[in-house]
């Protein structure tokens, strides 16, 4: 279809952490355009196998359920922001974990999905300020475990 023009570009979906075998080898068989999995700062499991093929073979990675449908951030807001998103110009919760999930190098994008207005502009502050390296986001990671 794609020779034919009928369509732009292949992907697939998951979510969840389902099927992630079964993803790896479409993604390494397959001549994908792009590939939608489930990444946060807690549902990590995509950047074992699933980011780095993405990247070695230059297919985009969306990443879902940024925030596990708002329960991410509903349990993270109980706790306080750490000093260190002030570097990155963060001054909420859903700013932070969308600027993990965007500074892995093998992402093209998140999509947080809200319905809310001021979640919006909390999703959208997250494209201010200066973006985490590994370090800073292995720091993030070891702050959330910590609590």
């Amino acid at each position: 279809m794609k020779q034919l023009g009928r369509l732009r570009y292949v992907g697939v979906t998951t979510s969840h952490g389902r099927r992630h075998a079964e993803l790896e080898k479409i993604m390494l068989t397959q001549p994908i355009d792009f590939v939608q999995a489930t990444y946060n700062a807690i549902d990590r499991e995509v950047e074992q196998r699933i980011l780095p093929i993405a990247r070695e073979r230059g297919i985009a990675f969306i990443a879902n359920r940024p925030f596990q449908r708002g329960s991410l951030v509903d349990w993270a807001k109980k706790h306080p922001l750490p000093g260190f998103a002030r570097e990155f110009e963060c001054d909420n919760w859903a700013s932070l974990l969308l600027k993990f999930i965007v500074s892995h190098p093998a992402v093209t994008c998140a999509i947080p999905a809200t319905t809310r207005l001021d979640h919006l502009f909390e999703n959208m502050s997250a494209m201010r300020g200066i973006v985490p390296e590994q370090k800073m986001r292995e720091t993030l990671v070891k702050y959330i475990a910590a609590l």
